[in-house]
């Protein structure tokens, strides 16, 4: 099993003290990174946080909320999924996100499970799943993930998609492949870092300026970390895995799910209906958020991880 050391940006991930990152390779041969920042130090872990991020997102763009769990007592370990931050990426444009299959990412979970048994990381451990990572993170617990409990900021179970652009995706979703246009960057999208391009004033990630300016530097500092909009093939396979999700009952798991009252990038009635059939799980909804709550201003940060400790506590 191969844990070599990799590139570790703390400059940019302003995480707490002693993060560090491995290579993992995955059973069916990629490399991807995987980052740990360790409890603080004098006193006992109360456990690990597998944080599965969302599309286009790497380690460090987690720095401040493992500081923020770092400081309940908890350990981080976050992921650079297969296609992004600087895991191998998939096509030869390394702007273009894309995966050959939704259940890939299983194999990327199962990498990321083997470094913490490997390294002995504090248990419990519990899962925080964003966006895409949302999605990666429902099947994971399906396959057998073992946490005592698990949250979501912004869960992709749902793709949010203009009515009028619906039956366009639908149909590339059905006959991309066989048009080969599969690998081709979905329309209306764009190949360059959304956050690199986008606006702070009409962005759809955080109504926070100081948190949009540290995504937008992490990714200006070292541009390897971008990416850009999705392949055809993607939107394909996140579309299929959402309805095949919608599917299956709920986990027997305690969950709370965060929802910004302002998302623009998943289906917010895709989560409504999934935590109002979650047994003993709470969909918490936050005023004025957006997609990236975890980035939002400081008394929205602070509540969200407050939340997640006494959910981790009980």
């Amino acid at each position: 099993m191969d844990m070599s050391p990799a590139p570790f940006l703390a400059d940019v991930a302003k995480g707490p003290d002693g993060g560090s990152a491995r290579w993992m390779i995955t059973a069916d041969g990629l490399r991807i990174r995987v980052g740990h920042w360790p409890a603080a130090s004098g006193t006992a872990p109360k456990g690990t946080v597998l944080m599965f991020p969302g599309r286009t997102e790497f380690i460090e763009k987690y720095g401040r909320s493992a500081a923020d769990l770092c400081a309940r007592g908890y350990a981080t370990l976050a992921i650079d999924w297969r296609g992004q931050g600087l895991a191998d990426r998939m096509l030869a444009e390394p702007r273009l996100g894309h995966v050959e299959h939704f259940r890939d990412f299983q194999h990327d979970v199962a990498a990321v499970v083997r470094y913490a048994e490997a390294e002995g990381l504090p248990k419990p451990w519990y899962m925080v799943g964003h966006s895409m990572g949302g999605g990666i993170g429902l099947r994971a617990l399906y396959e057998g993930l073992d946490v005592k409990a698990c949250a979501f900021t912004g869960p992709m179970w749902g793709i949010r998609i203009p009515p009028m652009l619906q039956p366009l995706a639908n149909f590339l979703a059905r006959f991309g492949g066989h048009l080969g246009i599969s690998n081709k960057l979905a329309p209306t999208l764009s190949i360059q870092s959304y956050v690199l391009t986008a606006p702070f004033e009409d962005n759809s990630l955080t109504s926070d300026a100081e948190m949009f300016d540290y995504i937008r530097m992490q990714v200006a500092t070292y541009p390897g970390l971008g990416l850009g909009g999705p392949t055809i093939n993607w939107l394909a396979e996140a579309m299929q895995e959402c309805r095949a999700l919608a599917a299956k009952p709920s986990p027997d798991l305690p969950c709370i799910t965060f929802l910004g009252a302002d998302e623009q990038i998943v289906h917010m009635g895709a989560i409504r209906d999934r935590m109002s059939r979650w047994p003993g799980g709470e969909l918490f909804e936050i005023p004025g958020g957006r997609h990236e709550v975890l980035l939002e201003r400081k008394d929205i940060r602070d509540t969200l991880h407050n939340r997640l400790a006494e959910l981790f506590s009980a």
